[in-house]
């Protein structure tokens, strides 16, 4: 055996030609395969021994036998501790969140409540049973507070001694604006004091009697034929927008801000109508008022209906109602204006 200049072996003499299966020396960086030892000269080599391990009885050409274990790898000793299934670790089972179900920030799978200014949300609810209970709860509240109202109405309407009563003392008139403006402000700005049971109805009643009260002070100014044609006139708009709102793809949740700017432009109009004594400006005051509720009246019950961009959550059935109240209310006593206006 001879050797090269780097001091590796040679198979064989010098002269020969080179072994295929010699590769030359490992050069840095890359791996040599291993030789083909049943091939070279020397003698033969004794075969190696398996790995010790269950399907591996026969190690590779060129490799010996590793200190392998002869079973397989034993199991520690870990405590397995009570876990509960899911990712939470307190609280209700599988919450990802871990809040415990009675803490005040865990939220069940229904809809949300609302802040003080934040009484609406998109999209609508996903169980219909929940949106029908609302709906029935909502003009349930509507249905009473109209029938106190229109009593009241009735009464001053058509008895003398209410028409009397309201003349002489209108100390009672300014008290009731009073009142009403105390449960309208408590209860379209304190969302925790109208979501809270009996407080939200005590408000409300006081809210429905005062108001009552004025409109049936208004109406007793009027003969009785108008009282009845504009009470028919309001029952008429506002079945009719009911059913507009309930079927009509145009939503009118969107208009809310324009509304509102026609509002502050109407309010500033009624104070004109204040100093300008004029019947054709307040015909067309009263037109436009009784436009606008109107209007109102399709926002509402869409947000009502849930069927549009936005809706009320279940738990404003106060808010709800509120709105529903007042924008009939409004629209009886533009369209009484108009009647008498017209009449005179």
């Amino acid at each position: 055996m001879s050797h090269d200049k780097s001091g590796y072996p040679v198979m064989g003499d010098g002269n020969q030609p080179p072994n295929p299966n010699y590769y030359g020396p490992p050069q840095p960086g890359f791996a040599m395969p291993p030789p083909n030892y049943s091939q070279a000269t020397g003698g033969p080599y004794p075969p190696a021994g398996g790995y010790g391990q269950p399907g591996f009885p026969q190690a590779g050409p060129g490799f010996a036998p590793g200190p392998y274990p002869p079973m397989g790898f034993p199991q520690m000793p870990y405590a397995q501790g009570p876990y509960q299934q899911g990712f939470g670790q307190a609280g209700f089972p599988g919450d990802p969140m871990g809040v415990p179900a009675d803490s005040p920030a865990y939220h069940d799978d229904g809809p949300p409540s609302y802040g003080d200014n934040d009484e609406f949300k998109t999209g609508g609810f996903e169980d219909k049973m929940v949106r029908r209970a609302f709906i029935r709860k909502v003009f349930l509240v509507l249905t009473v507070q109209l029938l106190v109202t229109f009593s009241f109405v009735a009464i001053f309407t058509f008895s003398d001694n209410a028409k009397i009563f309201v003349r002489h003392n209108p100390w009672v008139y300014y008290t009731s604006y009073a009142s009403f403006l105390v449960c309208l402000i408590a209860l379209s700005c304190c969302g925790d004091f109208r979501r809270k049971y009996p407080g939200n109805m005590i408000a409300l009643s006081i809210l429905t009697l005062s108001l009552s009260y004025m409109v049936g002070m208004i109406a007793s100014f009027y003969d009785t034929e108008t009282v009845i044609i504009a009470v028919g006139m309001t029952a008429g708009v506002c079945f009719t927008v009911v059913l507009f709102s309930l079927q009509t793809k145009y939503d009118f949740t969107s208009c809310r801000g324009v509304l509102f700017v026609c509002l502050i432009v109407l309010m500033i109009f009624s104070i004109l109508c204040i100093f300008i004594r004029n019947k054709i400006m307040h015909l067309v005051y009263a037109s436009l008022g009784a436009l606008l509720f109107t209007c109102f009246l399709a926002v509402d019950t869409q947000l009502l209906l849930g069927n549009k961009n936005l809706a009320l959550s279940p738990e404003e059935y106060i808010f709800a109602a509120l709105n529903l109240y007042t924008d009939i209310i409004n629209i009886f006593l533009y369209i009484l204006a108009i009647v008498g206006r017209s009449r005179e």
